[in-house]
């Protein structure tokens, strides 16, 4: 749900060449024991044998994540829920393709659209029957009327128009459009009353914090203006170089060659590089001292799953830049957030990409130590000639590649650190169909309100923070006239074990389900007091409803390496910089992720981006230098993206490492080191194969 993952420019650059070439191993496997086990984690990153995350231990203070060993098997059985599919479609698909997507999210859909685009036969799979992972949207008919709710993120900044939103670009580049409807700021429900933070206007922020902090107000006007000042430089640098110029090979020297003015002109960047990927409360806590500003800090990041303690400092750096622009608008998907998804999809079939839905992927092929293709539920088996992508979360990738005696060490390895990177906790829903007549909602000018119970607990705390949207204030298409429609979600930190322990259908698990939603009914009795007299209907959705339905294992709101420190298999970057994210590569020939669990983060613009940073990496750099240049012309605010004539300097010298030699096979191997592959060309005469 994070607006944007903004980054430094050099940090862009220094991430591309030090991962464009095979991983690193960079920490220790973590022991597996004879029974399954949960460990939580803090900001020191040490497990521990006990679960403090959330349960025991819900101080501000703490960082807290989970980590499972996944080796064991499951507690119970995963249910089926109707409406989700059996996974059992795709029969039907060709046996061979260029490109294998594991995953209909917005980082699986953006790298096959944009394959696709660069002229690779594309096959993207889908266990669900929906497509954009947890970005769709449901409908339930009530008395004959039929109502629609959002399943996942709500919240996104700069789709309406050409911006530096990174999901904006791909529709953009796909030539696809996506209505939206715009506000103008996020309603806050905390302690102190109500308040309401305006975006595209500076001034009017620094009214807020004069009215809000009392005496204290010039100081935390000052205070704001001092971390946008020091952080400046790295802001300004979002428009040096985007994030589709990124790839994991050679050729980002040519891809990104168009920021060297910038660096040129910035040296000091070079100086702050390590503080991109560090953990945020370090600058805050060196400068902002009000505690509203230092409150107001931790939500904005708690979107990426952590408060400013774990966050990047890169993930407030867009909201530094760009939220105090006079266009900077919130936008609403007419139709739901499904619209995302279908966007894309859009993109991915006009370039005769194939989506399959609920069609469930059992196993990745290995073979020789290359991924060769998959296994679908149905016993199908569809070949690969060029790569798997895997957009499942990393704790569901590893499942499908089940451990082999004879596999390579570095697969092993990899498996092991992947599927106990610690997680973020899941989340709790409450979908609500509401009689408007005679509400007067003109207490609030906006769909998205966050509630705080209290400030001296964690921002992680799902019995503390939650959220609730109201789309129908803008969109009249979700509910019938004279209703709405609300989708009330707690944080990221709903502890899963309770949950799995319950038989569902029980008294019991009913019991839960309603005791855990009670903060989310009294969050929006805060705007709402006789809501639940208003209700026509209510929906509980568990965690095993979100993990089902979402395919996010134990529900999981993502990844959760606090920053400060290197994630496992981040590659040679995570050697010298604290770099909190896994490579998008693996140890294994033809195997590349993306999605959420991995640069650059949590969130559907910087899903969307790693899907574009995958398909970027399987092409040669003249395929992708070329799309640079015609997004470049699409729009004067994407004149960045062209890497300009230094661009051109720099790709014969890198052209003949492109794509990287493991994502090479013989078909794709021609014309290395002579001239650039033309793989268009050799799609076109495998087609004729």
């Amino acid at each position: 749900m994070i607006f944007q993952q903004a980054l430094l420019v050099v940090g862009c650059l220094f991430a591309a060449s030090a991962n464009a070439f095979a991983p690193t191993l960079t920490t220790t496997t973590p022991s597996r024991t004879g029974t399954t086990t949960l460990r939580s984690t803090t900001e020191d990153n040490k497990s521990t044998d006990k679960n403090v995350g959330q349960t025991e231990d819900t101080s501000r203070e703490k960082v807290m994540t989970f980590s499972y060993d996944m080796s064991e098997k499951e507690k119970y059985t995963k249910p089926t829920y109707p409406g989700t599919g059996n996974g059992m479609s795709g029969d039907k698909c060709e046996d061979q393709y260029d490109i294998i997507v594991i995953g209909s999210g917005m980082g699986g859909l953006t790298c096959g659209a944009l394959s696709a685009k660069y002229g690779s036969k594309v096959l993207v799979l889908e266990s669900h029957i929906k497509v954009g992972g947890s970005a769709h949207t449901f409908s339930k008919i009530h008395n004959g009327e039929k109502y629609s709710f959002e399943v996942g993120p709500s919240i996104f900044e700069g789709l309406d128009k050409p911006s530096l939103n990174p999901l904006r670009m791909v529709f953009d580049i796909l030539e696809e459009e996506m209505p939206v409807k715009t506000y103008k700021g996020l309603g806050f429900w905390t302690p102190e009353g109500y308040w309401r933070f305006p975006i595209g206007d500076k001034q009017a922020f620094e009214d807020l914090l004069m009215d809000r902090c009392g005496e204290d107000g010039p100081k935390a006007v000052k205070e704001w203006n001092a971390l946008r000042d020091r952080l400046k430089t790295l802001g300004g640098s979002t428009t040096a170089v985007a994030l589709l110029n990124l790839r994991q090979d050679a050729g980002f020297l040519a891809t990104t060659a168009g920021a060297l003015p910038f660096v040129a002109t910035n040296p000091d960047v070079f100086l702050d590089l390590p503080l991109t990927f560090d953990d945020l409360s370090k600058t805050v806590d060196e400068i902002v001292t009000v505690p509203f500003v230092r409150n107001f800090i931790d939500l904005m990041c708690i979107f990426c799953g952590f408060p400013a303690k774990g966050a990047m400092t890169a993930h407030i750096l867009y909201i530094l830049e760009r939220f105090f622009e006079e266009d900077a608008a919130f936008s609403v998907p007419i139709g739901g957030t499904s619209q995302l998804g279908e966007t894309i999809q859009r993109g991915l079939e006009k370039f005769d990409g194939k989506l399959q839905m609920n069609a469930h992927v059992d196993e990745i092929l290995i073979e020789d130590g290359r991924a060769v293709g998959v296994r679908l539920k149905n016993g199908k088996v569809i070949r690969a000639r060029k790569a798997v992508v895997s957009n499942a979360t990393p704790f569901d990738t590893v499942k499908l590649m089940p451990h082999k005696e004879d596999e390579p060490k570095l697969l092993t390895k990899w498996r092991d650190d992947m599927g106990t990177l610690p997680r973020h906790g899941a989340i709790s829903h409450l979908f609500l169909g509401i009689d408007a007549k005679d509400l007067d909602l003109s207490h609030i000018k906006d769909p998205a309100q966050l509630v705080v119970q209290d400030w001296s607990r964690s921002m992680q705390d799902s019995q503390n923070l939650c959220s609730f949207f109201i789309p129908s204030l803008l969109d009249k298409s979700v509910c019938p006239e004279g209703k709405h429609v609300i989708h009330v979600y707690s944080s990221g930190g709903e502890p899963y074990e309770p949950w799995e322990k319950l038989e569902q259908g029980s008294p019991e698990y009913e019991a839960y389900k309603k005791e855990r939603v009670e903060v989310l009914f009294q969050a929006v009795e805060q705007c709402i007091p006789d809501v639940r007299k208003r209700l026509e209907f209510s929906i509980i959705g568990s965690p095993l409803a979100h993990e089902a339905f979402l395919r996010r294992d134990r529900g999981t709101y993502g990844m959760a390496w606090a920053a400060g420190t290197s994630a496992p298999q981040a590659g040679l970057l995570g050697k010298v910089l604290p770099f909190p994210f896994p490579n998008l590569k693996t140890p294994i020939d033809g195997l590349l992720r993306c999605g959420d669990s991995c640069f650059p983060g949590i969130g559907t613009p910087s899903a969307a981006a790693s899907g574009a940073i995958a398909a970027n990496t399987m092409t040669h750099v003249d395929n992708h230098i070329s799309l640079l240049k015609e997004a470049s012309k699409k729009d004067p605010m994407y004149g960045f993206l062209d890497p300009g004539f230094m661009g051109e300097i720099y790709k014969p010298l890198v052209g003949a490492f492109t794509p990287s030699k493991e994502l090479r096979t013989e078909r794709f191997n021609s014309g290395v080191g002579l001239k650039p592959i033309d793989h268009n060309a050799n799609n076109a005469s495998a087609a004729d194969e």
